[in-house]
């Protein structure tokens, strides 16, 4: 700095002081303004901002005052004089959330300080008091277009869907239930017009989320019996809605709401009360649900959403809680509700309206009430309900109530199959499903043919109907005319064809018809004038055929096909997810398989027991095939839609065969930017916290896969980023193999490159520990990783105060990983090191081992210029590190020389960077005094200059 410019700057600050201090304000201004044109030391030029701020708050301008603060605050955040005044010029602008953002670091900074504390105070009580008036004006706005008799449409419409914005806010919702808003919004109930029962709905579920004493105040007033007659409307947004409002009631009142509302809570309810009645209002819920399940007035749409809380609600998510009297409850008083659903036949009169879904999602709860039992006598009642309803219902005069029954064996079949195998084995019913086969009605026959489709997943059972229903299945193919009895008896013939797997050895039909067989289900399947649950039905088939290797290429080959399949995933129709996830599988050959040793296999062969086969289309480089074409034919958006699916019949198993399809997908990195491209990336993280165990650890895989070589910007957009870490996290368990370990590794390094709030969530998810045991791995590339990803979190505050903690080693580790004959490891390390004594210069002190010397020397001599600069860098900083003694050790062994002759050496393009700190390495030392000027002061002048510059 100029210093006759210093004196003139200083001097017209200390000028401007004088006139503020003598009230002489547009003077101080004047003063200050010239002292900042002429002010070039940053931290003088903030002062000057902050005073001449002071000015303009006197001056009541406040835009400016506010501005010249934040310039001061942008040179130093806690200038706490200039946080005050900015505090004060917000304020005056009305921007009170801005000002008591600064108010509260100032109290942060000085948190004994009343003025501040006051001033923190009164302006939190101003923010309360202008939200709460203005929630008041908005809600009692939307009143009065509501309740105003005559008012045009559009804007009753628009003032119900303001209320739902309204109720989503706490402050909102309270004001709306203080003003008697629940007696109008019954009134929008009673209307009749979908739209405004629809914003009723969801204003009410706003009102209820995480509020338990005003829900149970809302139940009071609206009945339960209200809110079912709702949800049984055939209406699929309002029985959508209502099922979120149950969910929403339910959730208030088991999750126990530990706020303290104060006033609120006796002008609603007593804490007394809520306690003894939310246990019996859930019950109430719990029984009007069960109401639904099987009443003839509730809509099939009424019907599935009844279902789906009940399965969501009832069974136990966590088999660690004791407590599984729902289940039982249920079981009492509901079993056979849930059975008659799984029977109903839509082709005959009388039925219970359904949909599509409804049987299927009726087998799922079915499935989790029977695994949420504990033990065989709880089993054993669950089967005799079920074998009391079935026999019941068979009556050899009423054929009606004979395929009742089978169809209700055939729900069990698709949910506890335990429970529908044993019913099966029962005496005559399998020659009753035999029997309808053979029946002239077709609706038996659809029945039965279904059944046996159902009864022949086990291999054992398989068996049985390979000997006596084969043939019976290949006559039904033949003679019947309906569509929809004919591709049902195909897909009999194609489960029982597929009994073996892919075991190549064990075919059950002649060679070529599993490809005769999948070839009908292909034309089938790319047949528009078949309805959607007709064409289900070939895909089904293709589900058991794909099994064979021939079928799969087949398949592939035919673009159409997939595409159709791809097509109907999208459907409406949620039953199709599991038979395309499992065809999806088998073609990507991403189901579970040991691998055998080959001295097993001999020894089988040696003892003459059946040795599984593999086919020659089942080998590497057939599969990498099959997966190019299915990302061409766009296999990724459909499972992106699957993924989506808001329904119980997305089961946890079928979630982890989307997570095998995907594992498998991103397995070539080149596959991987279209995975990303069509949302994979996106679709893979509710897959990664959600179902089975081997599902989350193989989409936690995928995701690590596309995380490690993607931007993490594009590939997750938003917030979803952050829900990625805590997935790769858990792959780093010891109990993950190594390619998971690595992966996971790649994928936390990318990530913690990105951004502060990334790297700051890795250590959140207690990442660290395990990232630091894998940088001691004997495995070299998954030290390698280890060592990177600690690179780039090494800049995170958190992570620096770990290395500054008193008795560990971590910075001698690091110096070790630096002696390694490994490029890549060695820059890693060395960066690591670079980083951590640059931002924290007692880390310096702390490196220093037996082999530190030596070790930095060879990173200063290393041919990789990479290597050989961060060398430098951190011989920089252990000089800066205000150490003489330190400083003094280092310029007195041989990197005095190494830096001496780097630093001498000609400007070159390649290792410039490594040539300037090594002569920025020479000045500090000559600073330090370490070094004397006079021994080559030519020399030293050069090495100065060309550093400044």
């Amino acid at each position: 700095m100029d210093v006759s410019q210093s004196k003139n700057s200083n001097q017209l600050k200390d000028e401007g002081n004088a006139y503020f201090q003598s009230g002489e304000i547009d003077k101080a201004i004047e003063s200050y303004t010239q002292a900042i044109k002429l002010c070039k030391d940053k931290k003088v030029l903030a002062i000057i901002y902050r005073n001449r701020s002071a000015c303009y708050l006197k001056k009541e301008n406040y835009t400016t005052a506010a501005s010249d603060a934040s310039r001061a605050i942008d040179v130093d955040a806690a200038d706490i004089k200039a946080l005050y005044r900015r505090c004060q010029a917000l304020e005056k602008l009305g921007k009170l959330d801005m000002a008591f953002k600064d108010v509260q670091r100032c109290a942060t900074i000085e948190p004994k300080n009343k003025t501040f504390l006051d001033t923190l105070r009164r302006l939190g009580a101003e923010i309360q008091l202008k939200t709460t008036f203005s929630t008041d004006s908005r809600v009692q706005n939307m009143f009065d277009i509501l309740m105003a008799e005559e008012m045009e449409k559009d804007k009753i419409e628009k003032a119900a869907n303001n209320l739902i914005v309204l109720a989503r806010e706490d402050a909102g919702a309270e004001r709306i239930f203080q003003n008697n808003g629940v007696p109008l919004l019954m009134n929008m109930i009673d209307s009749g017009k979908p739209a405004m029962m629809l914003a009723s709905i969801r204003t009410l579920s706003g009102m209820c989320t995480g509020h338990k004493a005003r829900t149970m105040a809302i139940l009071q007033m609206i009945s339960i019996e209200k809110l079912c007659s709702v949800m049984a409307i055939d209406n699929e947004e309002l029985a959508l809605a209502t099922c979120n409002l149950f969910q929403c009631i339910n959730d208030s009142l088991t999750c126990g709401d530990k706020r303290i509302y104060g006033k609120e809570e006796a002008m609603v309810l007593s804490t007394r009360v809520i306690q003894s009645n939310s246990n019996k209002d859930l019950m109430t819920i719990l029984l009007s649900l069960l109401e639904m399940v099987a009443s003839k007035k509730v809509s099939g749409l009424g019907r599935d959403q009844a279902l789906n809380l009940l399965t969501k609600n009832v069974p136990r998510k966590n088999k660690k809680e004791n407590d599984h009297t729902k289940t039982l409850f249920l079981i009492d008083h509901g079993l056979k509700k849930i059975l008659k659903v799984c029977g109903q036949i839509p082709d005959l009169p009388d039925q219970l309206p359904m949909t599509d879904d409804s049987q299927l999602i009726a087998s799922v709860l079915l499935t989790k009430m029977y695994d949420d039992l504990k033990c065989d006598p709880e089993r054993d009642n669950f089967r005799d309900v079920c074998d009391e309803y079935i026999k019941a219902k068979f009556d050899p005069k009423d054929m009606d109530r004979n395929i009742h029954a089978i169809n209700v064996i055939s729900g069990l079949l698709q949910g506890p199959f335990e429970v529908g195998n044993a019913m099966v084995g029962r005496q005559g019913v399998m020659e009753m499903m035999v029997a309808l086969c053979a029946s002239e009605r077709e609706v038996d026959q659809l029945v039965a043919v279904e059944a046996l489709i159902h009864a022949a997943s086990k291999c054992s059972r398989a068996s049985f109907i390979i000997t006596n229903g084969v043939s019976l299945l290949k006559e039904m193919y033949k003679k019947t005319k309906n569509e929809k009895i004919k591709i049902r008896a195909l897909v009999g013939l194609c489960k029982l064809g597929s009994a073996g797997g892919d075991d190549y050895s064990m075919r059950q039909f002649a060679e070529g018809s599993t490809e005769k067989l999948a070839k009908q289900c292909r034309k089938w399947l790319v047949n528009p004038q078949l309805d959607t649950r007709t064409r289900k039905w070939a895909i089904e088939g293709l589900a058991y055929l794909t099994n064979d290797a021939d079928v799969k290429d087949d398949f592939v080959e035919d673009e159409p096909a997939m595409k159709a399949m791809f097509e109907l995933a999208k459907s409406k129709d949620k039953t199709i997810l599991y038979a395309v996830a499992c065809t999806l599988v088998n073609c990507t050959n991403s189901y579970e398989k040991k691998d055998i040793l080959p001295e097993l296999v001999q020894l089988a062969k040696f003892s003459k027991q059946h040795v599984p086969e593999q086919h020659p289309k089942d080998k590497k480089d057939f599969i990498e095939k099959r997966i190019k074409r299915m990302l061409k034919a766009g296999v990724t958006s459909a499972l992106t839609v699957m993924v989506k699916a808001d329904s119980s019949v997305l089961t946890d198993q079928t979630k982890e065969l989307l997570s095998r399809v995907f594992l498998a997908l991103s397995q070539d990195v080149k596959d991987r930017g279209t995975i990303v491209a069509h949302g994979g990336g996106k679709a893979l993280i509710p897959l990664a916290l959600e179902g089975t165990n081997p599902g989350r650890v193989k989409a936690c895989h995928a995701l690590a896969k596309i995380a490690s070589v993607s931007n993490p910007e594009i590939a997750f957009p938003g917030e979803r980023v952050y829900e990625v870490v805590r997935p790769l996290v858990s792959l780093l368990a010891t109990d993950r193999d190594g390619m998971e370990n690595y992966e996971a590794l790649k994928g936390l390094t990318n990530l913690a490159g990105f951004s502060e709030k990334l790297r700051v969530k890795i250590v959140k998810e207690k990442a660290l520990p395990e990232i630091e045991n894998y940088m001691f791995e004997d495995h070299e590339q998954i030290r390698r990783a280890a060592t990177e990803c600690m690179c780039n979190l090494v800049s995170c505050k958190e992570v620096q105060e770990r290395y500054l903690q008193d008795g560990n080693d971590k910075m001698k580790l690091l110096v070790l990983l630096c002696g390694e004959d490994d490029d890549v490891l060695q820059i890693a390390a060395a960066g690591a090191l670079a980083m951590l004594t640059a931002a924290k210069k007692k880390l310096c002190t702390k490196m220093t081992s037996t082999q530190w010397l030596e070790i930095l020397q060879r990173l200063c001599l290393h041919d990789n210029p990479q290597v050989q600069h961060r060398g430098l860098v951190i011989v920089f900083n252990m000089l800066n590190s205000d150490d003489s003694e330190l400083a003094k050790k280092l310029l007195e062994c041989e990197i005095m020389e190494i830096l001496s002759v780097i630093g001498k050496a000609e400007d070159n393009l390649k290792r410039q960077d490594s040539i300037d700190v090594a002569r920025m390495c020479l000045v500090k030392g000559m600073d330090l005094g370490l070094i004397k000027s006079n021994e080559n002061k030519s020399l030293w002048k050069m090495f100065y200059t060309n550093t400044k510059k």
